[in-house]
């Protein structure tokens, strides 16, 4: 059907005098993510570890747990995005009130994933209370409030250059959220004993997710009362068939290439920060060097943000990204060949292999708003959150696929809390952190260049066929 017939009463419809986007929009956006990543980054980099080394619990059963618990968040994260597509816009707007109501909920639900309290506790119980407090935050508490704080860029501005700026931003807040968790809260949460070896202090990263919780929280709030949702998004009525929502996902070949890519970046980069749990304090013996290795992450990642939005101009989003992950993928093979104990040869290894992670994380919010226009086109249907949810969904798989096979390989290496500095154990956490992220990485490059098939030009070509229509119905 072409794109200039009639859509449906959901068509997306500009506000009459919106504000104009600014600065406050892109400082607003940058604090959510940054909320998201104090609750996503301390359980990325420190729930196996506070499993198996306070807990005593098994790395290949709480790999295991977090790759199970993705069952029911495929149901969670659905149901989600079909409330925020179908829940009434507010005068605030349809998703920035769903900051409000889950902001609370997620930060309690943060800190009742490091129970302290219950480390005397029947091993049953423990395993328990994982499973539990794992899938509240997880399949509820952050489904609830990321979905549609996701889906609200692309109801702040319609403009493609815009949400570049607004993925940027984004990525901004992420990195400062990586920051204090990757960055501050090692230097906090580890200790070294009289043997000399450095094991983390279960009571101090308690006290670093209460804190980061209530961080949290004041960050959602900047971000509810500063951006402005400009385009205005109706009420979604048409019946969900969730046949029609799975053949939508096998058909669109643009939906699959970024959802896939977005599960491999995921699992490099989520896998080179979990692993550093383990390696820094285990192999390398210098704790600090985890701060280091994070820090250099944002120092990178804040090295491109002012370069990235003219490179996708001149160059595309996905080109970029292929070009950049490709060296990563190098770097990071070179660094398993190499086995080096030298700390300053890894951080240079290290810092080649994030380019690719700070690149892509820098245009992929982008991109997704650019799956959800090529899919308005198809099926002349706006459904930001129902498409978001999706999105949402395979990024909690990577999340889960990172630490799940960090888990089973750490088992396989033969890691517990009575080997943790066994020479062959601390030799195999050494392969499987330079592993584990290479392959991922490899496989990245191979679907976002021959599966994902939004390049510059046809970006271009969809951005000017929505506006065309748009302009058209509104006449």
């Amino acid at each position: 059907m072409d794109v200039h017939s009639h859509l449906d009463n959901q068509v997306v419809e500009q506000s009459a005098r919106p504000k104009p986007f600014g600065m406050k929009d892109k400082v607003g956006y940058a604090l959510g993510d940054l909320a998201n990543n104090l609750t996503f980054v301390i359980s990325a980099v420190f729930l196996l570890k506070f499993y198996t080394d306070v807990m005593g619990i098994s790395a290949e059963l709480v790999g295991l747990m977090m790759l199970l618990s993705k069952v029911v968040d495929a149901f969670t994260d659905v149901t989600m995005g079909q409330l925020v597509d179908r829940s009434q816009p507010k005068a605030k707007g349809k998703f920035s009130p769903w900051l409000l109501r889950m902001s609370g909920p997620i930060a309690v639900a943060t800190v009742l994933l490091f129970p302290v309290w219950f480390t005397h506790m029947p091993m049953g119980f423990k395993i328990f209370w994982m499973f539990f407090s794992y899938l509240l935050w997880g399949s509820v508490c952050y489904t609830g409030i990321n979905i549609p704080y996701g889906s609200m860029a692309s109801a702040i501005s319609s403009d493609p250059i815009d949400r570049t700026s607004l993925s940027s931003w984004r990525t901004i807040g992420a990195t400062v959220g990586i920051m204090v968790v990757g960055v501050i809260l090692p230097l906090f949460v580890f200790y070294k004993e009289p043997n000399g070896h450095t094991v983390l202090s279960s009571e101090h990263l308690a006290i670093g997710a209460i804190i980061c919780a209530f961080l949290m929280v004041g960050c959602y709030l900047g971000c509810y009362f500063m951006c402005t949702e400009r385009v205005k998004v109706k009420k979604l009525t048409v019946k969900f068939s969730l046949t029609k929502l799975l053949s939508s996902l096998i058909h669109d070949r643009a939906l699959i290439g970024i959802v896939l890519s977005s599960l491999l970046l995921l699992v490099t980069q989520l896998s080179l920060t979990g692993t550093g749990a383990y390696i820094y304090p285990n192999y390398f013996g210098n704790v600090s060097a985890f701060s280091i290795a994070t820090f250099l992450g944002v120092i990178i990642t804040f090295a491109f943000t002012p370069f990235v939005v003219k490179l996708s101009q001149w160059f595309g989003k996905k080109e970029i990204s292929v070009l950049s992950s490709l060296v990563s993928t190098v770097s990071l093979f070179a660094l398993y060949w190499l086995h080096t104990h030298n700390i300053y040869v890894w951080f240079v290894f290290y810092a080649i292999g994030y380019i690719g992670i700070a690149i892509f994380t820098l245009v992929c919010w982008a991109m997704i708003t650019d799956v959800i226009d090529a899919n308005e086109l198809s099926t002349h249907q706006r459904e930001d959150g129902t498409v978001y949810s999706l999105y949402s969904f395979f990024r909690k798989i990577g999340q889960a696929l990172a630490s799940g096979l960090t888990g089973i390989m750490l088992s396989v290496v033969g890691y517990s809390s009575t080997t943790a500095f066994s020479p062959n154990v601390v030799d195999g956490i050494y392969d499987i952190t330079c592993l584990i992220p290479a392959v991922s990485s490899l496989a990245f490059v191979l679907v976002l260049w021959f599966l994902y098939p939004l390049n510059k030009k046809a970006v271009a070509r969809n951005v000017d066929a929505l506006r065309r229509f748009r302009a058209n119905n509104d006449a």
